[in-house]
């Protein structure tokens, strides 16, 4: 039976909940990851931002707000104040079938890994899809 610890990424992007907005849109956009989770130094898990949360905190260009203003308002907003908090966390020791239903029922795009409230890893849509090709490859030849 495949576990979490099987698919997750360990190696993840996290930041700091004194850290601001302009920091998490940089991390994005280099990076190119959509799910950044906020963690205290010590590496506790504390929070997520996603890349749908950036975007509601994104003054829409028609308000006519230019990329100038747009970059000195998010050097001015602390994660600590838009954070999600109230964030489903698994262990890695579940099994995968159960978190991916946990995504399907509530339509997240993420599940953090945490241990004893340390975040351990990240699970996300792109890790199931991977999962998903690698199982169909090993299935059918005519997947390539």
């Amino acid at each position: 039976m495949l576990k979490i610890k099987d698919i997750m990424t360990s190696e993840v992007f996290v930041l700091h909940s004194a850290q601001t907005l302009e920091l998490l849109r940089s991390l994005m956009r280099i990076k190119h990851v959509r799910h950044v989770p906020i963690v205290e130094p010590d590496n506790t898990f504390v929070g997520l931002m996603t890349h749908r949360d950036l975007l509601a905190q994104t003054i829409s260009h028609l308000a006519e707000v230019d990329d100038e203003e747009q970059e000195y308002l998010d050097r001015h907003i602390h994660i600590m104040n838009i954070m999600k908090t109230d964030v489903t966390t698994v262990d890695p020791e579940m099994d995968v079938c159960n978190a991916i239903t946990m995504l399907l029922d509530h339509k997240y795009g993420c599940l953090p890994v945490v241990t004893d409230g340390k975040l351990v890893g990240i699970v996300t849509e792109a890790d199931f899809m991977k999962l998903t090709l690698d199982l169909l490859r090993k299935s059918e030849s005519s997947c390539v």
